[in-house]
This record gives C-alpha cells, sequence and structure tokens, in this order.
C-alpha cells in the first residue's frame, strides 16, 4: 500500500493511472487521490495469429502514459484478464503469449485433462481452447518453449513491462487456471508435478509496489522515474474489490456481477455456499487477500455483440427505443436460446437458435444476457444485494430485466465510475471511498417470468 502523506498534500493532490488489459479493449484511465477519474484512453486489441496484442499495446501504452506527463503521476497499477501467461527468457519476452481462443491440438488437449487436477481441488473447470492457463502451458512444454523461462501473469507482465519486476499474484493465479488450490492457499498439484509452480516469479501481493518506472519507461513518456508500479490484479477480482468499497456491498451477503467480454458473477456468502456444478462455468475465483470466491460466468458482451449484429446496446442514445421494444418481443415470444459461445455458460452444450426472430435483435440480445445472468447466479445461490458493474451496467433492457427475474433482490448500479479501475485504486487506498454512489433497479415491467418460464423449457426441454 502507499501511504498518502495527507498532512503535507491536498486530497486532490497527485494522480494515479489504472491500466485494464482485456482480451478485447485495452484501457488506460488518470485518477486523481480522492478516486475521481480524470480521463480515459481506449484501445480495440488486434486478434490474429493466435497470440496476444503485446506489441500493439505495448506502443499505445507508452503513448496513453506520455498524454499525462503533465500530472504529478505518483503510481501505477495494472489490471488484466486471467488467462493469460508471459514468458521471459534472458530479460525479454521469449515468445508472444497465446490468445486464449486459439485452438490447442485434440490430441495435446486430450493428454492435458488426463493429468488435470480435480475441480474439487483447484475450483477450475474444464474450459475450450486455453481458457486454463494449464492447457496452454501444458502445449508450450510438450513443444520445448517453457525451457529457461519465467512465468508471469498476463497483468503482473505489464507490471514487469513497466518496471522490470517480475512476480506472480494470487488473484490472477487463482481464476480457472487449473494452478492454484484455493483451500490450500498453494500451487496447485498439477503445477508442482509439472514443474511450472518453479517457473512462476516470486508470489507478492496485489497492492504491493514492485518497483519504479523503467528509465527508458520514463525517458519516452516524461513522466517521472520515481512512479511507483504494483504488482497488479486478475480483472474481475478488481471489480470485486472495488465493489467492496461500498457499504452496501462491503459486509454481509451481496453477489458482484461483474460485465465485459465476459460476465462473472461473484457471491460473497454468509454461511455455507452451495456444492457448485462443474460442468456449467462455474468456479471458484480467489480474491487479492486469497481468499475464495464462489462465482459463475457467461461470454455475456460477446455474446450481446454477436447477437445484436455489433450494434451498441449500452449507449445512453440507445436506451429508450430499447426500452420500447421490449413489450412486443415479450408479446412475441421472440427470445435467443444459448449459447453462442460453446462450452461456456450455464449452458455450455446448448445450441443457440432464435424463437421468432425480431429485426432489430438488440433488445432481445439483453434480454437473453439477462436470462443467462439470472441462470449464472441460480448456480452460486445468489441473493439479497447484487451489484451489477462494468460496461453493461448501462444497458438499462438489460439490468430492469434482471431485477424482475430477482425480485428477492436488490439489483444495484453506481451513477459514476465503479468498476475494476476503482477497484486498483483501492489497491492503492484500502480506505478510498467511491465518490459514485449506488441506486437501486427499477424492474421491468411485463411478465418477464412467464418469458423466462418459456425459455428455461425451450433450452431444457
Amino acid at each position: 500500500m502507499i501511504v498518502l502523506d495527507k498532512g503535507r498534500r491536498a486530497l486532490n493532490d497527485g494522480a494515479f493511472i489504472v491500466i485494464d488489459l482485456g482480451k478485447t479493449l485495452a484501457k488506460a484511465s488518470l485518477w486523481d487521490r480522492a478516486g475521481r477519474r480524470l480521463d480515459v484512453r481506449t484501445r480495440p486489441n488486434a486478434v490474429a495469429g493466435g497470440v496476444l496484442d503485446v506489441a500493439g499495446i505495448s506502443g499505445w501504452l507508452v503513448e496513453a502514459l506520455g498524454a499525462w506527463s503533465a500530472h504529478p503521476v505518483e503510481a501505477i497499477v495494472p489490471v488484466g484478464h486471467g488467462a493469460g501467461v508471459a514468458a521471459l527468457r534472458d530479460g525479454a519476452l521469449a515468445f508472444a503469449p497465446l490468445d486464449y481462443e486459439a485452438a490447442i491440438p485434440t490430441d495435446a488437449m486430450a493428454r492435458y485433462r488426463a493429468v488435470r487436477d480435480p475441480f474439487g481441488v483447484t475450483g477450475s473447470p474444464a474450459l475450450p481452447h486455453g481458457l486454463n492457463l494449464g492447457a496452454q502451458l501444458w502445449w508450450l512444454q510438450e513443444q520445448g518453449a517453457l525451457e529457461g523461462t519465467t512465468l508471469l501473469p498476463w497483468a503482473q507482465y505489464w507490471a514487469w513491462f513497466l518496471s522490470g519486476a517480475a512476480v506472480s499474484e494470487v488473484s490472477s493465479l487463482g481464476c480457472h487456471t487449473d494452478l492454484w488450490a484455493p483451500a490450500e492457499g498453494a500451487f496447485s498439484r498439477l503445477a508442482q508435478r509439472m514443474g511450472w509452480s518453479e517457473r512462476f516469479a516470486p508470489l507478492v501481493r496485489a497492492g504491493d509496489v514492485v518497483g519504479t518506472l523503467k528509465p527508458e519507461i520514463a525517458a519516452v513518456t516524461g513522466l517521472s522515474g520515481q512512479v511507483k508500479v504494483l504488482a497488479g490484479v486478475h480483472d474481475s477480482n478488481a471489480a470485486l474489490h472495488g465493489a467492496r468499497g461500498f457499504a452496501e456491498v462491503a459486509d454481509g451477503e451481496a453477489t458482484v456481477l461483474s460485465t465485459g467480454t465476459w460476465f462473472v458473477a461473484m457471491r460473497r456468502a454468509q454461511g455455507a455456499a452451495p456444492v457448485l456444478p462443474e460442468g456449467r462455468d462455474c468456479l471458484v475465483n480467489v480474491d487479492v487477500e486469497g481468499r475464495a470466491v464462489h462465482s459463475a460466468r457467461f461470454m455475456g458482451g460477446r455474446e450481446i455483440e454477436i447477437a445484436a449484429g455489433g450494434a451498441a446496446v449500452d449507449g445512453p442514445a440507445e436506451q429508450a427505443a430499447l426500452l420500447a421494444d421490449v413489450p412486443r418481443l415479450l408479446e412475441s415470444g421472440a427470445m435467443l436460446l444459448p449459447t453462442l459461445a460453446p462450452g461456456c455458460g450455464p449452458f455450455p452444450d446448448s445450441v443457440a437458435r432464435w424463437i421468432a426472430e425480431p429485426e432489430d435483435r438488440r433488445a432481445a440480445a439483453c434480454l437473453y444476457a439477462a436470462l443467462m445472468a439470472d441462470a449464472a447466479m441460480d448456480l452460486i445461490g445468489a441473493k439479497q444485494t447484487l451489484l451489477v458493474e462494468g460496461r453493461f451496467a448501462s444497458a438499462e433492457v438489460f439490468v430492469r430485466a434482471l431485477a424482475a427475474l430477482r425480485p428477492e433482490s436488490r439489483v444495484m448500479v453506481a451513477d459514476g465510475p465503479a468498476d475494476a479501475a476503482f477497484g486498483a485504486l483501492r489497491l492503492i487506498d484500502p480506505a478510498l471511498a467511491p465518490a459514485a454512489r449506488l441506486r437501486q433497479v427499477e424492474p421491468l415491467a411485463g411478465n418477464i417470468l412467464a418469458y423466462r418460464a418459456r425459455w428455461l423449457l425451450e433450452t431444457m426441454p
């Protein structure tokens, strides 16, 4: 934790930068000490060749940091998705990290599945392609690519890129990777048997300062060489950490639904949590304190994009028209059945199809996402308070349908930034209170429960 010397400085002196490297989008945001977002820059990530867009992100990131050189930046916190791993050799990136959606050869995957630890040990379900980091490492090791390397999770690679310090962190290792045993608070048996645990850089806490900006990064960006770089955190767990800054979520029973390319429901349970079904994309995440968090997920952002034909559903200008379209959809019974992301979500083996497909599919895509989120949260026993954060918290059809589907829960959204970036800020200052406030979502009008009953009947005949 960075100690804020408030005796000598005003609360809003100084600035912090959060870099959030998702699969689809790279984002950098500038914040003041009071937790107010001052600026944000984004970049769509290229997808080519079965590898992550390291070169493109690197150039963009340096440019983005340089744009804020006039601000008194004190620290940078990296955030990253949980299915990327970087390998260093001789002080440089040994090869471009694999894209988790790139296919691993069927025979290699079969050999891997035969030796991976049981779900009850790791809390990691068997996922397609390289979504389990263990599958990526298995394939790379079979090719001899790991010899002489040091391994870093994706978020910590960017800490190394900025500071030169190689570290690992538990929330990044403990998210559907097959590499961590949450109950033991240690690397999984598989990771130890394969020697991967010894290859990973030393473990530190997400909020630990691992170094300062490399001289060459400071020189090209114009930022001070004294800017501190934190170890960083897994993106969904950053969102959870941010949500815990709200009094309504900090104590007691609560679930956070983080929305982006992936929709991840994370429950903080009071008492015993239900036994998670392995085959329905449930998992045990590990928060920044190393504690187990029962979770369920689906590829909501990707599915909305496909279903809506790439049209936006979350912008302010679209909301009135989309809400006005709902009564027609409910009356006609137009609906999308799962799943547009095969192998993922609560219905991983279902094949997507439309019933009474509408000409404008945007509102129907939002109803579909609400039904999928509702099913995912039932799997983890979510109840009482539900906070929806991230990009699709502003999609009114989605959040209001979710409120109608879960009348016994208090469905909340924030009226300002309260996302993964804010959670990253709380690693710097755990006492930081959100500048945003929560509001309870008004349930969608209409017989959404009958719509759900038909959707479930068609999905699970």
